[in-house]
């Protein structure tokens, strides 16, 4: 029997089934590599990666590929999915490198089209991808992205409100009746799965848009995985400064001091800082806190500020805060705002004289959590701001946490103006505890 025969419904379903299991296996098979996590876990990538991911997964393809042809397994064949996934996550050069090795087989046996075919399939799984603002969508395109498209056509048609994953779903059904009426119009020149039943047509058609979604949604868990494991690396590294450099032997002899002084002519207070100390050491000392509700960062910020003020006195540091009710319950990665302050206290107010304040808001624009910190210190001039994100140990360790669990859905931003102030503004997606 030719590879464009017509099969059974029963031969179809066998053969689609083992396919997205083929699909699957591949994918499950390469994110173990340590090499291939790495590519995976960053959005832009160097030439040198691209290379990497094609010279992982393009030979697999093609030897599915190859397979087919030589003993007549159907199911290992998943060229045109696999360009397309390539194209998706690498970008065009990728995904078109990808397609042209899955091709060389079947072109070398004969069947023509498959090259200009599975090429294009990759390229414009490359353009998709760069149609994508945000690159983390990408990852989004699951198995049963069927299930979302009554809602996306109905935001579509009522609020012109157009989601990204309509295009890659719109390009596995175009691309999967296109190889099947070229492979019908063309016999030999493009294999395909052939069924006469609109039914099982149909089948074809959603398997292949499943076994696109399969390695996106294995290797995204595995990329969050790795997210989770950075996650918790960096926060052990925050910690750590905290308790030797910001929770220094200084810091806690002066507000030891501090008590001290207070003990005979105002217990309560001292009793009070004291029990506030316990509580920012206690936190800090936590292990396995990624994430907190944004209360109880508050909480902890609010702790911390309250020694500082009695250290330096109310004429020298104020706190205001103006918190919207409903971002209280929003989950924010532990230790967020704590190293900010820090910084405000230590580079932008301490050489103040009298009236130094720092002032936080909270707020929710566009289903996203706003938090901004700001304070009228000394300020930071133009050719530092672009220095402190990469070299400031207080924003650039947070700046690459939010980077680590956000990915580019997120920005942090500083305005500030020398002599005046400093604003930071930090946005993340909005996540509410339940």
């Amino acid at each position: 029997m030719s590879f464009g025969a017509e099969l059974s419904a029963k031969d179809v379903v066998f053969t689609l089934l083992v396919k997205l299991a083929v699909a699957s296996s591949i994918a499950a098979l390469l994110v173990r590599l340590v090499t291939f996590q790495r590519v995976l876990f960053k959005e832009e990538r160097e030439l040198d990666e691209k290379i990497l991911f094609v010279l992982c997964f393009g030979p697999p393809v093609a030897l599915g590929v190859l397979t087919r042809i030589l003993l007549g397994y159907r199911a290992a064949d998943i060229s045109l999915e696999g360009a397309l996934v390539a194209g998706l996550v690498a970008g065009r050069v990728s995904g078109i490198t990808v397609g042209v090795l899955a091709a060389l087989p079947s072109f070398f046996n004969g069947e023509l089209f498959s090259l200009p075919f599975l090429a294009g399939c990759g390229g414009l799984g490359g353009m998709l991808r760069e149609l994508c603002r945000n690159k983390e969508q990408v990852w989004r395109f699951g198995p049963f992205v069927y299930l979302s498209l009554p809602r996306w056509l109905r935001d579509l048609l009522l609020r012109g409100e157009g989601n990204w994953q309509l295009l890659p779903l719109l390009a596995c059904v175009v691309f999967e009746l296109g190889r099947i009426g070229l492979g019908r119009t063309f016999p030999g020149e493009l294999f395909y799965i052939g069924t006469h039943k609109g039914g099982l047509m149909v089948l074809v058609v959603v398997i292949t848009t499943m076994v696109v979604a399969m390695p996106l949604m294995i290797w995204n868990n595995t990329r969050l995985q790795i997210k989770l494991k950075e996650q918790e690396r960096l926060l052990l590294q925050t910690r750590m400064e905290a308790l030797t450099s910001r929770i220094n032997p200084h810091f806690l002899f002066n507000t030891l001091n501090t008590v001290s002084a207070l003990t005979r002519r105002d217990p309560e207070t001292a009793r009070d800082l004291l029990v506030k100390l316990s509580n920012i050491l206690r936190r800090l000392l936590r292990k396995h806190e990624n994430f907190v509700p944004l209360r109880e960062e508050l909480a902890f910020v609010e702790d911390y500020l309250d020694i500082e003020i009695r250290r330096f006195g109310p004429e020298k540091l104020q706190f205001f805060k103006q918190v919207d009710e409903q971002t209280l319950d929003a989950i924010v990665p532990s230790m967020l705002l704590q190293p900010i302050i820090e910084n405000s206290i230590r580079h932008g107010l301490s050489a103040k004289l009298a009236g130094g304040y720092i002032r936080l808001r909270t707020g929710r624009e566009n289903a996203r959590l706003v938090i901004e910190i700001e304070d009228n210190g000394v300020g930071i001039s133009a050719e530092r701001i672009a220095a402190i994100y990469q070299s400031g140990i207080g924003i650039s360790n947070v700046n690459e946490r939010l980077k680590v669990l956000y990915g580019s859905d997120y920005a942090l931003k500083i305005d500030s103006r020398v002599g005046e102030y400093t604003r930071i503004r930090i946005e993340v997606p909005e996540l509410i505890a339940t």
